[in-house]
């Protein structure tokens, strides 16, 4: 479990740190692992690598990002190539390269030109505006990934997901519509404050009564998941608690130090936390991971009662 994993897509907020953790929540002999909300896909590496389910069903709304990760998986020679073609032409042209592969994603939304943008923006953090455009600036401060990193890291990820992974395009309802009660779903929205309002974040907005229906639906079904959905740092928390209606177990895990807050001279810690379904066996200990990190303000509590 200590080597170092592939991980191609760079998202900020991704579960890469938390994958360890989390998955040591997963209950055994899972057949099928589903992430409807794709992303960096995070938790679908480390349990292949680990062994934890015999399939895996990647899915998001974000087609692109769906197409992308089919690309890295099953031809992965020929998405290393574009993306290594895609990143070296800004050595050669002026600074508004970035700009030109963001004009062009926004009119072609190939997914490589999604790679690389990714690899670039600033703190890797995507932002999208209407019609699912690409927002975000470049970072002045670095070139992204370079090709030979990418290179192993997409060979790396091919190699795990070859052969037992699928891809799905929509709504996260519908790419998990045929999970039994043999697997798992690993769920992973954005927050409501980063779907909604100024700083909007993702492509598509989720809003907690529609998350909350959908789960209310899984647990009619039987189907074990987790949620990673709201959290804080410092004093700031993210997204109100989920109802105690849907009788999960509320976890706290310790995500590590705030990006945003070591850029303003802090050193706040973020908590991130996790829900577990009812039919998941939840550990004693509802600060999972997080020893004695957890600010002090912060009300500890089961969403189960």
């Amino acid at each position: 479990m200590a080597r170092k994993l592939p991980h191609p897509i760079p998202y900020q907020g991704s579960k890469r740190i938390l994958a360890p953790t989390i998955c040591q929540l997963l209950p055994p002999r899972i057949n099928i692992l589903y992430e409807p909300f794709a992303g960096s896909a995070a938790m679908t590496i480390f349990a292949a690598q680990n062994g934890l389910a015999k399939k895996f069903i990647l899915g998001d709304t974000l087609e692109p990002i769906i197409e992308l990760w089919q690309l890295i998986v099953e031809n992965p020679s020929a998405t290393s190539k574009q993306y290594a073609y895609v990143w070296r032409g800004q050595q050669a042209e002026s600074a508004d390269y970035f700009n030109k592969v963001r004009d062009r994603y926004n009119s072609e939304f190939d997914p490589v030109d999604l790679l690389y943008l990714i690899c670039r923006c600033v703190k890797n953090a995507v932002r999208f505006g209407a019609a699912g455009r690409f927002t975000q600036s470049h970072d002045k401060r670095r070139l992204g990934m370079s090709p030979e990193k990418m290179d192993a890291a997409i060979h790396g990820v091919s190699r795990l997901l070859r052969g037992k992974t699928e891809f799905r395009k929509g709504d996260w309802l519908t790419t998990i519509v045929d999970a039994g009660g043999d697997d798992f779903v690993y769920m992973d929205p954005p927050y409501m404050g980063t779907s909604i309002g100024r700083d909007k974040r993702y492509h598509q907005q989720l809003l907690p009564e529609d998350l909350a229906a959908g789960l209310m639906s899984l647990n009619a079904r039987h189907i074990r998941f987790a949620l990673s959905y709201d959290g804080m740092t410092g004093d700031k928390e993210y997204g109100p608690e989920l109802p105690r209606s849907l009788e999960m177990v509320r976890l706290f895990l310790h995500a590590g130090r705030s990006s945003q807050s070591t850029l303003h001279g802090k050193s706040d810690e973020t908590i991130e936390s996790l829900y577990l379904s009812r039919n998941v066996r939840a550990p004693s200990d509802i600060r999972f991971g997080v020893k004695d990190r957890i600010p002090t303000n912060l009300s500890l509590q089961f969403c189960l009662d």
